[in-house]
């Protein structure tokens, strides 16, 4: 699946495990899939259990029912198989169409999903302006991942004046609502005064809820902050394991801090043969560091081979998660 389509049926997933009527703004990151027998009954209920069980045809036919009844988040679970490819041929026409049925029913997440496809060019020419209309729309209800990014159009300054201040409130929503991504975006405008008063605390609370929710960016953001205690205590063993999950998960800045740290045994014991390890994945990543290569040059020949044999199966092997 696409990002795109990803978001989508983890907010629709959310949404069907919540009550058809009076849903309120999520106020928590969308929890996980519940199994099937902890899913709610009812026959829209149905359509979800199979989808979420990968019985895309089944939940194309109890969605078919329940669409006949105008149930606009019937018509989203539509638009979401076919848009997707799941179980049937792709078409993005009858998805878009789908999606349209329920977004004029007022389902948020079918405007969502209209905003990336304008914006993909999936159901004809890109139409930025379009996806920009239907994301505003989505964001008035609620719409975390729509408010994230709006909040990224008014930061740029794309189909919109550009608007620090506008992108922070959109920002703060979102993060409020448990987006990750969010969080990390306001953290990063908290620490540069950027549309709201300059605040490394604050920058760093934000930082520290992303990080917990696995956003790569603020794991490094955070553990850099954590190392040099700037805007909250300074721990350098915490630091440093923040530093080798994000390194793990194929970040070439956590994976030249790590280098340093392992170099110099600072939050780690030094170990001068995962330090050059580390950094020759860096370095294959693109962050070079001059101070390391010296180090690795003063190395001896058995310390060298091996950091290159550990190297070299590291990056035949990972899968780095974004």
């Amino acid at each position: 699946m696409s990002r795109a389509t990803r978001v989508l049926a983890a907010l629709f997933a959310a949404a069907l495990a919540a009550p058809s009527l009076a849903q309120p703004a999520v106020k928590n990151p969308p929890p996980p899939a519940p199994p099937p027998s902890a899913a709610p009954s009812g026959p829209v209920d149905l359509a979800y259990g199979a989808f979420q069980r990968g019985h895309y045809l089944t939940a194309l036919a109890e969605a078919e029912k329940r669409a006949k009844e105008n149930d606009p988040t019937a018509m989203t679970l539509l638009g979401l198989i076919y848009g997707g490819g799941l179980g049937v041929p792709r078409d993005d026409a009858k998805a878009a169409d789908w999606y349209k049925r329920a977004a004029d029913r007022g389902d948020r997440n079918a405007m969502f999903a209209l905003a990336m496809l304008a914006f993909q060019g999936r159901n004809g020419p890109r139409d930025p302006d379009q996806g920009a209309k239907y994301l505003s729309e989505a964001a008035k209800l609620g719409h975390p991942a729509a408010e994230y990014d709006l909040g990224v159009l008014y930061l740029e300054g794309r189909q919109f004046p550009q608007d620090h201040k506008r992108a922070a409130e959109l920002f703060r929503k979102a993060a409020d609502a448990g987006n990750s991504e969010a969080q990390y975006a306001l953290g990063t405008l908290y620490k540069e005064g950027r549309g709201v008063p300059k605040d490394m605390h604050e920058a760093m609370k934000l930082m520290g809820l992303a990080s917990v929710a696995g956003n790569l960016d603020a794991m490094v953001e955070y553990a850099i902050a954590q190392f040099n205690g700037t805007g909250l205590p300074k721990n350098e063993a915490a630091a440093a394991q923040l530093f080798m999950r994000a390194a793990r998960r194929g970040n070439p800045v956590a994976q030249d801090r790590l280098s340093r740290i392992l170099m110099a045994g600072r939050g780690l014991r030094a170990n001068p043969a995962q330090a050059i390890k580390w950094h020759i994945i860096a370095k294959a990543g693109g962050a070079s560091d001059a101070d390391l290569d010296v180090f690795q040059s003063k190395q001896p020949e058995a310390v060298r081979a091996a950091a290159e044999k550990d190297a070299k199966k590291w990056l035949s092997t990972a899968r780095p998660q974004s």
